[in-house]
This record gives C-alpha cells, sequence and structure tokens, in this order.
C-alpha cells in the first residue's frame, strides 16, 4: 500500500498509525504540493491524506487509478469533487466533532476581541501611545455580556458557541437550515429568519458549511440590514460572505466590525484593504488550531484510512451510499 500525505506537518501520531498500513510519501515542501507533484504522487497512491488546501478533483481523479479512499483533514470536504469520487466508488471520509470545542473557542475570541478591541489596544501600548496610567475613554469598546448573538448555521460548532453565549448573558437568536426545538430550550434561544437575525443581532456569528446555496449568502443586501453598532464573525468558510461587500460595508463604517478567520482568498494578499483596517481583527484560519484539536484531527483522518485499506467502512463518511 502506498499512502501519501500532502503536508509535512502532519503530527507523529497519525504518521505512525500510516506507517503501520503500508508505504507513507509525505510532502517534503512547506505547504501545500504544487498541483503537478500531486498528479505524479497520486497516480499510484492507494489513499491520500489531504488539507482543505489541496483540490481534489475530476481531473486529478482521473490519473488516480488505484485511490481507495481520501481522507480530509477537516470537516468541510469543498475541496473535494464528492460526485466525481461517489462515481469511481472511491470513500471520502472528514474529521467531524473533535474540532467542535476549539472553533467555538476561536468565534467566542473573536466576538470579545472586536468588542473590546483586544488587538488594537495591544499595538496601542507596543507601540508607546499609552502615556496616562488612566483615562475614562481610552480605548473603550462595547460590552458583550447582555447582547444579542445571532448564529447564522446551528450545528455542531454553533451550538457550543451558544453555550458559552449563555455564559456571558447574551440573548441568543438563530437562523439555521432545519429548526432545533430542543436546543432551543436547552439555550433560551429563539428562532427568526436569516434577515430578523442580521437585523437584531449585535454580534452575527456565521457557521454554515460551504455549499452553492450559502456562497455569498451574506452579501451587500444582508450587510445593509445590520445595525451600525454590530459585528460579523467568520470562523467557517470565507466564501459564505462577500468580501467585497464587505469591506465596502466596513470602509464606510455601515457595520462596527468584523473578526475573520476565514476569507475568499488565502493567504490575504498584502494589498487587501481589510489589512489597514483598525476595526478588524485578522486570523490565520485558526479556528481549530491548538495542539490537542489538530493532533485529534489527523489521528482521526489516519484512522479513516486504516478503516478504508482494511475493508471497513470508515468512521466518518461523508459519501455514505458508497460503500453499501
Amino acid at each position: 500500500m502506498k499512502i501519501y500525505v500532502t503536508s509535512n506537518e502532519i503530527p507523529e501520531e497519525a504518521i505512525k498509525i500510516l506507517s503501520n498500513l503500508g508505504d507513507v510519501k509525505v510532502n517534503p515542501t512547506s505547504g501545500p504540493p504544487k498541483r503537478e507533484d500531486l498528479f505524479a504522487e497520486i497516480h499510484d497512491a492507494d489513499a491520500i491524506l489531504c488539507l482543505l488546501t489541496e483540490k481534489i478533483d475530476g481531473e486529478l481523479l482521473n490519473n488516480a487509478g488505484r485511490l481507495k479512499v481520501i481522507a480530509n483533514m477537516a470537516v468541510g470536504y469543498d475541496n473535494i469533487d464528492l460526485a466525481e469520487a461517489m462515481r469511481r466508488g472511491i470513500p471520502v471520509t472528514n474529521t467531524p466533532g473533535v474540532l467542535t470545542d476549539t472553533t467555538a473557542d476561536t468565534a467566542m475570541a473573536l466576538i470579545l476581541s472586536v468588542a473590546r478591541r483586544i488587538v488594537e489596544a495591544d499595538r496601542y501600548v507596543r507601540d508607546g501611545k499609552w502615556t496616562i496610567p488612566w483615562s475614562p475613554m481610552t480605548m473603550v469598546g462595547t460590552d458583550v455580556h447582555g447582547k444579542t448573538l445571532a448564529i447564522y448555521g446551528l450545528g455542531r460548532i454553533g451550538e457550543v458557541l451558544a453555550k458559552r453565549a449563555r455564559g456571558f448573558d447574551m440573548k441568543i437568536i438563530y437562523y439555521s437550515a432545519s429548526r432545533k426545538p430542543g436546543l432551543e430550550v436547552k439555550y433560551e434561544m429563539e428562532y427568526v429568519s436569516l434577515e430578523e437575525a442580521l437585523g437584531r443581532c449585535d454580534f452575527f456569528s456565521i457557521h454554515v458549511p460551504l455549499r452553492p446555496e450559502t456562497r455569498h449568502s451574506i452579501g451587500a443586501r444582508e450587510l445593509s440590514l445590520m445595525k451600525e453598532t454590530a459585528y460579523l464573525i467568520n470562523t467557517s468558510r470565507g466564501q459564505i460572505v462577500d468580501q467585497a461587500a464587505l469591506i465596502e460595508a466596513l470602509g464606510q463604517h455601515r457595520i462596527a466590525g468584523a473578526g475573520l478567520d476565514v476569507f475568499e482568498e488565502e493567504p490575504v494578499p498584502q494589498s487587501s484593504p481589510l489589512l489597514g483596517m483598525s476595526n478588524v481583527v485578522l486570523l490565520p484560519h485558526i479556528g481549530s488550531g491548538s495542539k490537542e484539536t489538530r493532533t485529534s484531527m489527523a489521528v482521526m483522518a489516519a484512522e479513516n484510512i486504516a478503516s478504508a485499506l482494511r475493508g471497513m467502512r470508515p468512521a466518518n463518511l461523508v459519501n455514505r451510499d458508497v460503500i453499501q
């Protein structure tokens, strides 16, 4: 068996699992493999452990005659052409659950950071601008407790964020593809339309997967519904938000600010106006970025490969009908 791992930063615990299955080839370069290298390596691979940065499409799969499983080290799998994998009978797996709490922590951290101007205040101190011991209006922000949080997408991460928000005595409203009456009672949440969620919230946090119907679902019209004092938080996928429309809304102060972990183009180009905005907190896609969580994700991806190569049904199969 040959197993190709697209990143040389995969924790050793996962590599050990894969080494017991066959020969493991790890991309030796930093960052994603070049397209031509991915083509060459997948040609005779029995399994691939990949990241969101790798586009696994029909063209690539046409060159993968032996491929028996694609293990994505992520919850989302919008980087993989699921229909093409299904047509070829190739199982696709993901890593749900293990990153839920960590990503919800990041969303909560962004809420606190933008509201209380944490990053801006840190820079204020480092730049030597703090010259008066204390003054009433220096770096004042806005409260989080008692404010209204709108959650767009009440999946695992959205639910856990609601749990954290309750600890801050926030009022919680949500819009999701399906209503969750049990969670409404548990967290004292109110189900509303997307338009109402945007119009009523002080913080709007995005937790929907990237699908055709959610791509740019937050655009100029939706942003115009938000209050001038409201903040947008995104730890899901950058393409959910029309970034040009967001930049315009921020630049014209039609919303108060944003906390972003994901972007339409990653890394963010140095020419992006976002980099010059003080009312935006920018993170380099680290929503699940704790050592414990990333290790758990890698191990889960490796275990998904192990199950598939041993002829068993992987625990985290995305295209479930591929294996009867």
